[in-house]
């Protein structure tokens, strides 16, 4: 049966949550593989609205189990409080239904300290963080002194581990003029919450290779964009981990050949939040209209996003190197009423016509839009559930986008809720 990989195609902010939550009903098994509570994924079912941060967008499916694999940086206290959180909406959360992996890299509390300094501290270019310590904790794995669920197992390695991590930070904090890490203190608070994360946790990549013997569905899930990818994002502004497909089979243990499809998500406008280029971004009444009707503001930071006309040359570019297969278009109701749309179809540099971003970021602050123009629709597509109930000039729209970015679409979605989906080729089926 397929495995199926689920990545944003654009900065984030696409639609994933509902579209891996409507593909859960499919899968066994959710695998959440990168990232941190820095990302925000809200899903609406029958009108009760779910944000979730840390846990796979899968937990609301019963039945099905959740995995958080060792390529995402986990706040401990956080999951603690998301998951109470869920069970208030009444969900079951449960070391049935959720699965930690024993070495996936710990978020503490001077990660974020650290995380938020550099940001009001830096004068030069500020990246646009959530300010959530993913970064840092990044670092830390890189660095080799990062703390894991597996060290909260045992007092004397957890010790050591904090030794280890105070040596780095209180030097940096010192520069940075913070005050010294508490070191009993931070061993006392992991010792607190480490029997509330320690029933979760499990060898994912055992576990994950046992399902796929046995032919259970696997589900990988990303969280934000392939342009906020540290290799191939508009860097310095990205995230810190990688975010393309294939971090799926590292993020959780399994081997490249256990991905069967690639879906990325993708809007069928482009958002932005943070710093950082935008070809495409409005400044007017079109750009402004675009954020209202979306309600296009950040889940996790609230954060207001900057809008733009669809760019195919970036998502082209994004479904190369994720080796897409197919794409779910989102927010297509969000463009009912324009009496014209746009669409990027390549760049100008210095007089030159470019078909991909190019990757130094002087030359990205310089591109400009090479734009396309097609009519608009005034009939609505909310809420439609079949190519029969979208206006013709919708369907044009969205098969011109299939040629530009070569690739075909797999999925449309026409609303927030769940149900409100156009399904065009099951991923699953593959």
């Amino acid at each position: 049966m397929a495995n199926v990989c689920v990545v944003g195609a654009q900065w984030g902010d696409e639609g994933k949550g509902k579209i891996v939550d409507w593909l859960s009903e499919r899968a066994d098994v959710v695998a959440r593989f990168q990232g941190g509570h820095n990302a925000g994924h809200t899903l609406v079912i029958d009108g009760k609205v779910f944000k979730l941060h840390a846990l796979p967008s899968g937990v609301v499916r019963g039945g099905k189990l959740s995995v958080i694999g060792n390529g995402v940086v986990l706040d401990p206290w956080h999951l603690v409080k998301e998951i109470e959180t869920i069970r208030g909406q009444g969900v079951e959360i449960s070391p049935e239904t959720l699965v930690i992996a024993e070495n996936t890299p710990l978020i503490l509390p001077f990660h974020g300290e650290l995380d938020r300094a550099r940001e009001s501290q830096n004068a030069v270019a500020r990246i646009g963080t959530t300010g959530r310590g993913i970064g840092p904790a990044y670092e830390d794995k890189v660095g080799r002194r990062v703390i894991r669920v597996a060290d909260l197992a045992d007092a004397a390695t957890l010790a050591l581990r904090v030794d280890r991590a105070l040596v780095h930070h209180n030097a940096l904090r010192a520069g940075l003029g913070l005050e010294p890490i508490d070191r009993d203190g931070l061993i006392a608070d992991l010792e607190a919450i480490a029997p509330q994360i320690l029933p979760y946790a499990a060898p994912v990549w055992k576990l994950l290779n046992e399902k796929r013997k046995a032919g259970k569905r696997i589900l990988f899930e990303g969280a934000q964009g392939s342009l906020l990818d540290i290799d191939f994002g508009t860097y310095p502004y990205v995230t810190s981990s990688n975010v393309i497909a294939g971090q799926a089979a590292t993020g959780v243990g399994v081997g490249p050949g256990a991905i069967d499809y690639v879906l990325g998500i993708v809007k069928a406008y482009t958002t932005r939040v943070g710093e950082g280029p935008f070809p495409t971004e409005l400044d007017d009444a079109d750009g402004q209209r675009l954020g209202e009707r979306g309600h296009e503001f950040g889940t996790t930071t609230g954060r207001k996003r900057r809008c733009g006309w669809f760019d195919a040359a970036l998502v082209r570019q994004t479904c190369a190197i994720s080796g897409i297969d197919g794409i779910c278009l989102t927010k297509l109701d969000v463009l009912d009423g324009f009496e014209v749309l746009k669409i990027c179809v390549g760049y100008e540099l210095d007089g030159a016509r470019l078909d991909h971003l190019p990757t130094a970021a002087d030359q990205q602050a310089r591109c400009r839009p090479v734009y396309e123009q097609m009519p608009g629709w005034s009939e609505t597509t909310r809420g439609a559930r079949s190519w029969a109930e979208l206006p013709a000039q919708a369907i044009k729209y969205v098969r011109r986008i299939e040629e530009l970015i070569d690739c075909p679409v797999a999925l449309l979605s026409t609303s927030p809720e769940r149900e409100d989906t156009i399904l065009v080729r099951d991923p699953f089926a593959d």
